[in-house]
């Protein structure tokens, strides 16, 4: 259901938010099994490939002749769905209708939870310093990941772009061999999902179920077990459902895992362990935006840098983020759209941003607290970049769209989302501009304190670029994505943790490093 943030209702859902403000705020999401089936994309063997991404030919992952559905082989795995459908419990046909929605809506949600419960930032030790979380050791204190709103972003690309292609290259040896579903050519077999003539080998739920699975237990190892388990169930549920045999299964399931690894591979290099960086390169980076920002003009020694105020004081988050991978874009195209420099701290220009934010923070309404509150996105929710795929999955599901055209849709989403983290947090810092509160501290802000440079707002980022490509991809609700944009926008100045010229200069960079992802989707072929 598309959600319209009606003003009238801003100020009970502050009331509801204060009883559950540890919770991922969610749109209503309808995941009762449909009579409709999904269109079967035939053409979709044709969608270009994503540049630069793991998979670049769809015949790179081999996946092996199956046996003939008149083979006595093939009539043993039909016997055996027989007999699970003659004795199915109520628990497993309530896996099937829990399936029989989607998978790439099932598991975007389900990660949407699982970055909500890790978004946890670590407490200092007793001597005042701060544990870091280790892929290494991820059960230790503090459990590994912290999915702050850059991991949490990366995350949801990986997943997504991953399912994408794994999914392409499924279709390809679909319709490369046309076996048809059980429920298609066994007798006596139920389809108990709905009847769709989309070729079942190999399974696109087994397919989905391993990348997926595979990627997710590298992410968030700690919740192995339940990732596991969730990833058989939806191999089951295609099964006992008549929609795939064991051998569709199979076949799924190793194409899934070998397109995993791809991803896997990819992610070990693409900059992420080296983007918390230690304290001597933090004190390099700081000290660089100081020489940068002298070589055009300003007095250094008057300008005021960012510092964290939390206390005891923090590390900065993920400072070196900016030098991670992008999708699509390389590193030049990053630093040529990068914003250009905020005002100077001691310029009036400046003072009269500073006013603003002071005005809000002693002047706040019942409606601008309900707009902070609703956008906030903070510790132990899925992050800003959860909440647009909150309001994407909401688009899709509308739609009825299959699991490939779905799968394109995230994708497309989380890679702008990604280029959104890496592209904001190389410009927060290169510049290192202060927070409001940091130049005022008579400034109360509405909102927690985010640890790391104001300029540009991440926030305004992500909204700017997750609206284009929502636009692109539902051209109905252009004008509500850019009322989502600007009120997204607009609540971290209402928070008083943000200058105006944060917002704006967020909006704009979110939109450039957009295009180009809008660019690709308008010219590779599933929109024709």
């Amino acid at each position: 259901m598309k959600q319209q943030l009606l003003t009238s209702k801003y100020w009970l859902l502050l009331l509801v938010l204060s009883f559950v403000s540890c919770e991922p705020l969610q749109q209503d999401e309808n995941f009762a099994p449909t009579s409709i089936a999904p269109p079967t994309e035939e053409d979709a063997v044709n969608w270009k490939l994503i540049p630069g991404a793991p998979v670049s030919n769809l015949a790179q992952v081999s996946v092996p002749v199956p046996t003939a559905t008149t083979s006595s082989d093939y009539a043993a795995e039909l016997e055996t769905i027989r007999g699970l459908q003659k004795n199915l419990s109520s628990e497993q046909k309530k896996i099937i209708a829990k399936w029989s929605s989607g998978g790439v809506l099932r598991w975007n949600r389900y990660m949407r939870e699982l970055v909500a419960r890790f978004a946890l930032a670590p407490a200092p030790l007793l001597d005042g310093t701060y544990p870091t979380p280790d892929a290494e050791n991820p059960f230790s204190d503090p459990v590994f990941p912290f999915s702050n709103p850059p991991y949490a972003a990366r995350a949801y690309s990986y997943v997504s772009v991953a399912q994408y292609q794994a999914l392409q290259v499924a279709w390809f040896y679909k319709f490369k061999y046309n076996r048809p579903a059980p429920h298609q050519v066994g007798e006596g077999i139920e389809a108990l999902v709905p009847k769709s003539t989309l070729p079942a080998y190999p399974s696109e739920d087994a397919v989905m179920s391993a990348v997926t699975c595979d990627l997710l237990k590298v992410l968030f190892p700690t919740a192995v077990e339940e990732i596991t388990k969730m990833a058989a169930e939806q191999r089951n549920a295609a099964l006992w459902s008549g929609k795939a045999s064991p051998s569709d299964l199979s076949a799924g399931l190793a194409l899934g895992k070998s397109i995993a690894a791809l991803f896997t591979a990819r992610a070990s290099g693409d900059g992420m362990r080296n983007a918390i960086g230690t304290k001597a390169q933090w004190m390099v980076l700081a000290d660089s935006a100081s020489v940068r920002l002298k070589k055009i003009g300003r007095d250094v020694s008057k300008e005021v840098f960012w510092k964290s105020q939390d206390s005891p004081v923090r590390p900065p988050m993920l400072p070196f983020f900016g030098k991670v991978k992008g999708w699509i874009l390389a590193p030049s195209d990053f630093t040529n759209r990068r914003p250009g420099p905020p005002p100077s701290t001691t310029s009036n220009e400046m003072a009269k941003e500073l006013e603003e934010v002071k005005f809000y923070s002693k002047n706040s309404t019942r409606e601008r607290i309900a707009i902070v509150h609703f956008w906030a996105d903070g510790l132990g929710t899925y992050t800003p970049p959860g909440h647009w795929n909150d309001i994407a999955a909401n688009y899709i599901q509308q739609e009825g769209w299959s699991e490939i055209r779905s799968a394109r849709a995230f994708a497309l989403l989380n890679m702008a989302l990604h280029n959104a983290a890496v592209g904001c947090w190389e410009a927060k810092y290169y510049y290192f501009n202060p927070r409001p509160t940091q130049l005022d501290a008579s400034i109360k802000t509405l909102t927690g304190l985010p640890n790391f440079p104001s300029y540009p707002s991440g926030h305004s980022t992500f909204s700017a670029s997750a609206a284009k490509v929502l636009t692109y991809l539902f051209p109905e609700g252009t004008e509500q994505f850019k009322a989502w944009r600007d009120e997204a926008s607009i609540s971290r100045l209402y928070g008083a943790i943000h200058y105006r010229i944060d917002t704006k200069a967020g909006v704009e960079h979110g939109s450039l490093l957009a295009d180009p992802l809008i660019d690709f989707a308008a010219a590779d072929g599933a929109d024709n």
